[in-house]
């Protein structure tokens, strides 16, 4: 059964980049070589590795890398540091969170 993986890169001008593969240290080295030139990380290497995980199933790995591409940076930052109590709140709207005080 193959493994698919999550991850996450920071990019040299501090953006993330969000993607699946199912050879993680394959595809770093293709980001950090700069294969494609259309790439959004071709003029922001180096890259660093910041944050992956695994699934064994392709399609729940595609759903959420496209559920952390939808994410704001205070809540890709959460989970890139292990902070996934954190991530519930980091998911309300502005106008939910002045009601609640």
């Amino acid at each position: 059964m193959k493994t698919y993986y999550v991850y996450i890169l920071r990019c040299a001008d501090g953006s993330f980049y969000t993607g699946v593969t199912n050879h993680l240290q394959r595809r770093l080295e293709e980001h950090q070589r700069g294969n494609d030139f259309r790439c959004y990380t071709f003029n922001r290497r180096p890259v660093e590795m910041v944050f992956y995980t695994s699934f064994q199933d392709v399609n729940q790995a595609i759903a959420f890398e496209k559920q952390i591409k939808g994410w704001n940076r205070k809540k890709k930052i959460a989970l890139i540091s292990g902070n996934w109590e954190k991530l519930p709140g980091l998911s309300k709207r502005k106008s939910d969170q002045v009601l609640e005080r």
